[in-house]
């Protein structure tokens, strides 16, 4: 948590400061170029979300919950993009496809199978596995007052695994 918030103080303030000086903004736009994304140029980094998110995920929830929510973000969040951008016809939301949400759900479905297979919880492996593969995909699909999915994507995934695991008595993971 630590180096958390120590990233938090480096980082956040340092994008605040860019959005509010154009020079500053287009120096650091031209340098960082290849991992920005473009809209991100004239908003908050997604970094920014990331690392807020994580901070309040990590601060609120059991490691093992905030581990599997930022996985989902890790490896959901970009094969939904990917899948959406390319097969995506099917539209939901705005951007967001059908396809898109069927490869977040398979991918978070499989995740938490995983997860739990190796945290040796095989009770109800697979109901857990398939409702918080929906939770996770209903994360990534909805979208939140403009708020970035670094943001949200991982605090949704959390409060909903959180309550599988309750409700399945997976008492192990909730320490």
């Amino acid at each position: 948590m630590s180096l958390l918030i120590l990233g938090w103080i480096a980082f956040v303030p340092a994008d605040f400061v860019r959005l509010n000086n154009p020079d500053l903004n287009s120096k650091l736009s031209k340098m960082f170029k290849l991992i920005m994304r473009q809209n991100e140029l004239d908003r908050l980094a997604g970094t920014t979300y990331l690392i807020t998110g994580t901070i309040l995920i990590a601060s609120v929830f059991p490691k093992s919950v905030v581990s599997l929510s930022l996985l989902f973000l890790a490896f959901a969040d970009p094969i939904a993009s990917y899948v959406g951008i390319r097969y995506g016809k099917d539209k939901i939301f705005g951007h967001k496809s059908v396809q898109g949400f069927i490869a977040a759900y398979v991918v978070c479905t499989v995740l938490t199978g995983i997860f739990l297979y190796f945290n040796n919880i095989v009770d109800y492996i697979l109901i857990i596995s398939l409702l918080a593969g929906l939770v996770g995909a209903l994360a990534e699909l909805i979208p939140i007052a403009k708020i970035d999915d670094n943001f949200t994507m991982p605090l949704l995934s959390s409060i909903g695994i959180y309550i599988i695991l309750y409700l399945f008595n997976v008492s192990q993971l909730l320490i």
